[in-house]
């Protein structure tokens, strides 16, 4: 018989959080196993397909701490500015909004748009780098938990002894499924709408978050066009755009023309002509939450703990915040010489991360339901207290400082 692998930590799941994890504690010289069922190198599309993440400075800090960010192929864009703004579609702007500038909290920006091709370029160069780190993809795995630690019977005949399994692959999680975690859900009836957009007047890195009826609609200052290859125009965002279902599958049915219409209606005719760039990619929006975020020898992170509504584009970030965490506290227990996977670790990584994400998850459904509402004086009172933030520095610092991620630790 074939002698059993060994390592320290058994991460399931390869995407932007759990390939995050395996980078962080490999730059601590943790032994880290990867797996995910699919190879990773065709995940790196040759050309921009319209997705990019919304990275806030908080977990900027958390990809340089892994060494990723200096592998990203692209300089993202950064946003320096953010505007907050009620209305309906056609609508003009209000002049009871939020306007957000970096400066008014420090020197940094708020984040940077990193598109989603170039993460995972970082990602796949990064991983090999790191000694301590096995990357097995395409590969799954039986994994069994105990006491005494985990036993991973991989597809190939080959078994992996490990001191604890990080479950990350997503929402459908088959190891909380395993553990027994209960979910709650929340179904909005919504479709998330995602792409990008070239546009011939400047951003001036500013985001636009927009509160329709139907749902907000955010635009985000990529990088100028020209990195893109895809139109003469000479700058480019991505949009986040929320609407009913059925709606949603008539906008994804138009050509380019009609949804570039469709676009400038919300945007106005503050980036002048619009046209679409990459594909167009929708998702059914719900909220999720793990009633644990562990069980024996098992961490859950990101996707597969919780989600959440894009309205305030946090849910990569909280996921990057777990991430944070945990790899901070495995490396804390492996220096002194304990378990990585003793109960007393899992109950402090639980103990920190849960709350932030059940803050985030009510926060962004309370802005659903608030904003949502198209009801005349709930729409007045929403745009008074947008315009009273405007004008306590106080309140609106504490605003920035959570869109960056510093207002919690982590």
């Amino acid at each position: 018989m074939t002698a059993p692998l060994h390592t320290d930590i058994a991460i399931i799941g390869a995407g932007p959080v759990g390939a995050t994890l395996a980078c962080a504690l490999g730059a601590q010289g943790i032994a880290v196993t990867v797996l995910d069922h699919a190879a990773l190198p065709p995940m790196e599309l040759p050309a921009f397909d319209g997705r990019a993440y919304a990275i806030a400075l908080a977990s900027r800090r958390v990809l340089e701490a892994a060494g990723l960010w200096e592998h990203l192929p692209i300089t993202p864009g950064p946003i320096r500015a953010i505007k907050v703004a009620d209305g309906r579609v056609g609508e003009r702007p209000s002049a009871l909004d939020l306007d957000f500038r970096a400066e008014e909290v420090g020197e940094e920006p708020f984040g940077w748009m990193v598109e989603a091709r170039a993460l995972r370029v970082a990602l796949n160069r990064r991983l090999p780098e790191l000694p301590s780190v096995t990357l097995l993809a395409p590969m799954t795995a039986e994994v069994e938990r105990a006491d005494t630690g985990v036993t991973l019977r991989l597809a190939d005949g080959r078994t992996l002894l490990a001191k604890l399994v990080v479950g990350a692959e997503g929402r459908q999680s088959p190891l909380r499924e395993q553990a027994g975690i209960r979910v709650l859900r929340h179904d909005y009836g919504q479709d998330g709408l995602v792409g990008a957009f070239a546009h011939e007047r400047p951003h001036h890195q500013q985001a636009l978050e927009l509160f329709l009826p139907a749902g907000p609609f955010a635009q985000l200052p990529l990088a100028e066009a020209g990195a893109f290859g895809a139109s003469a125009l000479p700058h480019a965002s991505a949009f986040v755009w929320t609407e009913g279902r059925a709606a949603a599958r008539r906008l994804l049915a138009l050509d380019d023309a009609a949804f570039a219409r469709e676009l400038r209606r919300r945007l106005g005719d503050r980036l002048g002509a619009i046209e679409p760039i990459g594909r167009r990619w929708h998702y059914p929006l719900t909220a999720l939450h793990a009633q644990r975020y562990v069980a024996t020898r098992l961490a859950l992170v990101g996707d597969a703990a919780h989600g959440m509504h894009p309205i305030a584009g946090q849910g990569l970030n909280i996921g990057f915040r777990d991430a944070a965490a945990l790899s901070r506290l495995l490396g804390e227990a492996i220096r002194r010489g304990a378990d990585p996977g003793h109960p007393e670790v899992l109950r402090r990584y639980q103990a920190e991360r849960r709350p932030d994400a059940m803050l985030m998850i009510g926060a962004t459904h309370l802005l659903e339901k608030l904003f949502g509402n198209d009801v005349g004086p709930v729409r007045l009172a929403r745009r008074l207290g947008i315009a009273a933030v405007d004008r306590i520095g106080p309140l609106k610092r504490l605003f920035a400082r959570q869109a960056m991620g510093l207002a919690l630790r982590g």
